[in-house]
């Protein structure tokens, strides 16, 4: 569980439950994704995993980017172990946003960009200012966007993700709804609570259901239809037994607002 005393270098914790933002906090930097960051998130993030009083991590960015992706001034000149544990901690990263029980929001207010792009395409929900943009453009500095590439193609067709990485040309917030990159394109003005109401909605349902729901999604995404029948399956007849699901059949059928007590 997160603590109040805990602190970061690199970024800011704001525990408030039901709610707790993770503000990546380099902006001279443009919340460049340093291996002391990506390290300071993946700790944080699971942090929060254990907190049961949490509901919904949002992971914003603080000053004029969401996030530059990969430090680039931190690669120059590095041998390949050091690469290897950069990428090692990227993935890492991208692993605790999605192996955490509650839901991630990424709010994002500016330039998303390669590892950056990557971060917003990992999250579990993705809302956005109209400002906003995003690219994987590591071709033209010679790092082809090969990581980003995993999560942007999980969320975005083919041919679009291709043109993405071959090009790197800057994908505007509307056309990123339109491609399934982010959920939302909303006026900068109401960024935060467009977020904030896409949080209440999720945090009325058990917060013991949407875990359960959330690891069964990424779990079952990339099995073949049948394997994740046989997984979807045995996972919903596990989730009917448990109190939450009991209780929500009862208020259902008595017309009554369900009381949840996350068991």
């Amino acid at each position: 569980m997160l603590t109040a005393s805990q602190t970061y270098k690199t970024i800011l914790v704001d525990r408030a439950p039901p709610l707790a933002t993770l503000s990546m906090n380099r902006p001279d930097r443009r919340n460049a994704l340093s291996l002391e960051m990506m390290q300071e998130m993946t700790s944080a993030l699971r942090a929060i995993g254990g907190d049961r009083e949490v509901r919904i991590v949002i992971i914003r960015g603080n000053g004029p980017a969401f996030s530059a992706g990969h430090d680039i001034a931190e690669m120059r000149g590095q041998d390949i172990n050091f690469y290897r544990r950069l990428f090692d901690a990227c993935v890492a990263l991208m692993d605790a946003v999605q192996t955490i029980p509650q839901p991630v929001i990424a709010q994002v207010h500016a330039v998303a960009t390669a590892a950056g792009c990557q971060l917003v395409a990992t999250c579990d929900l993705a809302v956005a200012s109209e400002n906003a943009w995003f690219a994987t453009p590591g071709v033209r500095i010679g790092l082809f966007c090969s990581t980003p590439m995993v999560a942007v193609s999980r969320a975005v067709g083919r041919k679009k993700t291709m043109e993405m990485l071959l090009t790197g040309d800057p994908v505007p917030a509307p056309e990123a709804v339109d491609i399934g990159l982010i959920n939302k394109a909303v006026p900068a003005e109401r960024l935060e609570s467009a977020v904030r109401e896409l949080a209440d909605k999720i945090i009325a349902s058990s917060p013991l259901v949407v875990g359960i729901g959330k690891q069964a999604f990424y779990r079952q995404i990339d099995m073949p239809q049948h394997a994740a029948y046989d997984y979807t399956r045995e996972v919903m007849s596990m989730n009917a037994t448990t109190c939450d699901a009991q209780e929500g059949f009862a208020a259902f059928v008595d017309k009554r607002k369900p009381a949840w007590s996350g068991k």
